[in-house]
Parts: structure tokens; C-alpha cells; sequence
């Protein structure tokens, strides 16, 4: 039976059920009973301007596609790794037949880091070849976004047998109106040789599905390698989209946490977001394959840019380095020491004076002064895992040592018990099922603390959610009210706001199967505590019905 069915014969069976409650209200309930709530203002605890942050991580291409204003997804071919043949997508081939162009790739670049290159065999000539010329498009991250009147800088690098002439444009995808167009066109010996070729294009017209087109119609062989094309507008030029940037900064976050999330970890350590692999230039960064999340990342985003963002935010970046844990694989205590080093150079990068060995990298990347970093995660989410304290205990030791103001957090959770190893904070994050969480939401003694847990549980159902909670909040401090019909006109304004989230656009039956039954178990611990036990009783067995 669908969800949006179930939902719908809940609701049925919950309107007889309050019906037939009214039979079992308690007539001898002193109506007049009013509840109070006393609030002491003289006891105070003060709240640290740090209390509120960003958490930032590249799944569902929050970085590459989203924030980081790079049109072009796959910019250097390397999606499937450094291999030959490399998988080019989404990259088309722009050709009538086979027989006028064959698109291969090879490891002929000229960036060490990242060796593959695309290879144009151009067979065909002038006139034999099909009108606009033949060549390669890129459709970006699900249509490029082309806005009348903007400038977009392309670049790539490209060399060749002989003589270049191409036409770089943004056409639309959907229409094939071309909305921007220039050619580049180089002769001479030195065209043999990898050359960095820049323009500027200025759209005439809109089109938010777009493509970026490089076609030629000379006959000949041509290598394309590391193709960007960013718009001018990005925020201070430092390479983010100037309205989703303007998005995280209105949420106003005293800290900003990077670069993930199980991004750091890696589902294998051989994906894992190691911080070097992603700074200096752009094209010089090898990227990697993000086999959490399933999708190839240019590393655009990378730890340099988490920096400078949290600093145009104005919060405090906090790094999540990688522990030496994966999801699947881990490295032993007692050969950790790489990794340690990785963090202490990384702390560097950011810290160092720009005649230090990493701060002088930063310093060419335009930032001599250091950054502000204070605060940083060793691992993400692994105080679980076997070898997580005996590392950890590395770090912390020769991070303290040579930064000892360096606020270090651990994966545990220190709410209930002490840790039982040095720590300035701790991050634990709850994740689990309804089950475990749903039941001591509804019965802990602290409102607030219930209404956290199940907020961080369904962090992205918090319309439906929050809907719950403020009935729950009610019932926490109505506890003197026992009339059946005060509860039930509170269940019915719930209700009636679930159903008001349709019209706004939420769509519920869009939760997945989890979601789903957690939802009517919420509806059934409603309904447990608003109605006679025994009726409660019976309601709490209604899931073999719907």
C-alpha cells in the first residue's frame, strides 16, 4: 500500500479514535487546574558567540556544481582516474558521423598530477565538415547557468600538429541558440607545445541549460586538457558563487566547519580528502573519485578555499582532518605518523609565516597573511572504530606540542561520562534509527533535549517535525489540562499544518521508507499519550492496519 494511502486510513482511524475517546474522558478532572511555569532570569549562563556554525561537506555537489562557481564538470577528464581510456562524461561528441572526428584520450598532458589528456582526430575539412564545425561539448552540472549580460572567463590548455582554430561558445542545450562565441587561433612551431588559452565571453541571452561547445573545422590532430570556464562575478573574485555564498553568509556563522563529513574519511582510504592533493593551482590538482557520495570531484573546493571562506564568512574555520580511518580500512597506531605529519603541515599551510615551507604555498595562492584557524576535528564520526583513541592520541600529542593553543575536538561523546582522553571539545553525532531515538525524545525530562534529538534524527523533515514538537512542547507544559477535547483541538491544528505543508510545496510522500514509519510512530505516541490507556493500547497495534 502506498504511503500517501496509509497516511490517509491513519487518519480516518485517528478521527474515530478521538470520537470515540470523548467517551473515556475523565469527568472528575478539576477543569480549573491551571498550570504554571516559573522562570528564574538572575541565574544566567552566558552563551559564547561560537555557539552557532556551518557545517560544510561535498555531498550532493554542495562544492562542485554548487558553491564553487565552476561551470564545467570534469574539467580535466580524469573522472575513472588516471587511466587510459578515461571516462570523459558527461563530455558529448559533436559529430554528424563517425567518420568526421574520433575523440580519444591519453596521458600526455602536461600536468604531472594528472596525466590524461583529450585527443581530437579531426578527419574531417571546411565544407566536408558539419555546419558549426565538429568538437566537444559539456552540459556542466545538469545545464550550465548562462545569464544575459554576464561574463564568463573560459580557459584550457590545448596543443597541436599544426595550425589551432577554434570556436569556443555557450549554446543552449535545450534550443541550440548560441548565446556567446569567440575563436582562438594560434600557428607557428610553437603550437606543438601545451599553451594556456584565456577569453572572456559576454552571454547575449539567457539560458539556464547551456552547454560550453570547443569546435573546429580544420582537418588535423588537437589535445584539449584542464577546460574551465567561471563566471567574473564571484564573490571578491574569490571563486564562489556570489548567490549561494550570500546564502551561508546571512546565516551568520561563527565557525565553519570543513571539509566534511565521511568526505574526509572516505568509504576507502584510497578516496579519502587529503588536504594537499587540493591546493595550488587549479588545474594542477589531481582530484579524486568522492566514493561516499559517488561522484568525481575536481577539487576546486578544496582546503585552501574552506579557508578562505570561513574568513569572508567572518567564523572561525574548523578542519576535520582524516584520523587514518575509513569507513573500511584503517592504519595501525603504530604506523600513523604520515598522517600525523599530513595535519601538523596542514595546520601550517594555514598558520605558517609565508616564509614557512607550507605558508609560503599559501602565500602564492594570494594570502600571505595567516589564516585564523583555532579549532580542529580529528576524524569524523570514528570513536568507534578500533584504532580511533590509540591515533587519536598521536595527534593530540604533537599537535599540542607544536600548537598548543589549538582547540583539538574528539569524535566521542562526553554528555553522559568523562572522556577518557584529553580533549579541548567534543563532536558526537547521533544517527540512528526512530526506534532508539523516538521514545527517549518523547519521555526525557528536558524539552529542549527532546526536541534536539529528534531535530538532528530528521534534520531535513524539520517542517514535518517541527509541527510535532511545539504539540509536544504544549503537552510538556499543559500537563495540568486533561480534558480530551484540549488535546484534541491541539492534534487537530497539528494535523492541519502537516497538511498545509502540501500547498507550500512539501511534498511528504517524498520520505523514504524509514521516514515514513517513523512518522506514524510519532502519530501513535500522540496518541498514547493523549488518550485513555487503554485506547492507547489499542492504537499502538494500528501499524498492522496501516
Amino acid at each position: 500500500m502506498s504511503f500517501s494511502h496509509m497516511f490517509t486510513a491513519f487518519l480516518f482511524s485517528l478521527i474515530v479514535c478521538l470520537v470515540i475517546s470523548e467517551c473515556h474522558a475523565d469527568v472528575n478532572v478539576n477543569a480549573s487546574h491551571i498550570s504554571k511555569l516559573v522562570i528564574d532570569a538572575r541565574t544566567r549562563r552566558p552563551i559564547p558567540d561560537t555557539f552557532f556554525g556551518a557545517f560544510f561537506e561535498e555531498i550532493n555537489h554542495a562544492g562542485a556544481g554548487g558553491l564553487w562557481a565552476e561551470l564545467v564538470d570534469n574539467r580535466g577528464f580524469e573522472v575513472g582516474g588516471s587511466n587510459v581510456s578515461s571516462n570523459i562524461n558527461p563530455w558529448i561528441i559533436i559529430e554528424d558521423n563517425s567518420s568526421s572526428i574520433i575523440v580519444s584520450t591519453d596521458r600526455s598532458s602536461c600536468f604531472e598530477r594528472n596525466k590524461v589528456a583529450l585527443r581530437l582526430d579531426v578527419l574531417c575539412q571546411g565544407q566536408s565538415c558539419p555546419l558549426g564545425g565538429v568538437g566537444i561539448s559539456n552540459p556542466g552540472f545538469w545545464g550550465m547557468n548562462i545569464e544575459q549580460g554576464k561574463k564568463y572567463k573560459v580557459v584550457f590548455y590545448v596543443r597541436s600538429l599544426g595550425p589551432i582554430n577554434l570556436q569556443v561558445s555557450f549554446i543552449g542545450s535545450d534550443d541550440g541558440v548560441k548565446l556567446a562565441s569567440t575563436n582562438i587561433s594560434a600557428f607557428g612551431v610553437n603550437v606543438t607545445k601545451w599553451s594556456r588559452m584565456e577569453t572572456i565571453l559576454e552571454a547575449n541571452g539567457t539560458n539556464h541549460n547551456s552547454s560550453l561547445q570547443i569546435t573546429t573545422s580544420n582537418r588535423g590532430v588537437v589535445w584539449l586538457d584542464q577546460v574551465s570556464a567561471m563566471p567574473l562575478d564571484t564573490y571578491k573574485g574569490h571563486g564562489f558563487r556570489s548567490d549561494l555564498y550570500q546564502m551561508a553568509a546571512d546565516l551568520k556563522p561563527k565557525t565553519f566547519r570543513f571539509s566534511g563529513g565521511c568526505y574526509v574519511e572516505g568509504d576507502y582510504l584510497r578516496n579519502a580528502f587529503r588536504w594537499k592533493d587540493t591546493v595550488g593551482p587549479w588545474e594542477e590538482r589531481p582530484g579524486h573519485f568522492n566514493d561516499i557520495w559517488n561522484y568525481w570531484t575536481d577539487d576546486g573546493f578544496g582546503y585552501f578555499e574552506g579557508l578562505q571562506l570561513s574568513e569572508d564568512l567572518g567564523a572561525f574555520p574548523v578542519w576535520v582532518f582524516n584520523s587514518g580511518i575509513s569507513h573500511h580500512d584503517e592504519v595501525n597506531t603504530s604506523d600513523i605518523s604520515p598522517f600525523v605529519q599530513e595535519a601538523l603541515d596542514g595546520i601550517e599551510f594555514a598558520r605558517g609565516s609565508s616564509t614557512s615551507q607550507w605558508g609560503s604555498l599559501r602565500a602564492s595562492m594570494g594570502h600571505p597573511e595567516p589564516f585564523d584557524l583555532r579549532f580542529v576535528a580529528i576524524g569524523n564520526e570514528d570513536c568507534h572504530k578500533y584504532n580511533y583513541l590509540g591515533n587519536y592520541l598521536k595527534f593530540y600529542e604533537a599537535i599540542k606540542h607544536d600548537y598548543p593553543d589549538i582547540q583539538i575536538i574528539s569524535n566521542c561523546d562526553g554528555s553522559i561520562h568523562q572522556l577518557d582522553h584529553p580533549a579541548d571539545l567534543y563532536d558526537f553525532h547521533i544517527l540512528r534509527t526512530c526506534f532508539p531515538i523516538i521514545p527517549s525524545s518523547i519521555t526525557h525530562q528536558d524539552p529542549v533535549q527532546r526536541h534536539l534529538l529528534v531535530s538532528m534524527l530528521f534534520g531535513r523533515k524539520m517542517l514535518v517535525l517541527e509541527a510535532f514538537m511545539q504539540l509536544l512542547l504544549k503537552l510538556h507544559f499543559s500537563l495540568g489540562l486533561k480534558r480530551i477535547g484540549g488535546y484534541q483541538m491541539q492534534l487537530f491544528l497539528t494535523l492541519i499544518r502537516i497538511m498545509e505543508l502540501q500547498v507550500i510545496g512539501y511534498n511528504i510522500s517524498l520520505l523514504n521508507l524509514v521516514e515514513q514509519h517513523c512518522l506514524i510512530q510519532l502519530f501513535k505516541i500522540l496518541l498514547a499519550q493523549l488518550l485513555h490507556p487503554q485506547l492507547s493500547i489499542k492504537i499502538l497495534k494500528m501499524g498492522r492496519i496501516i
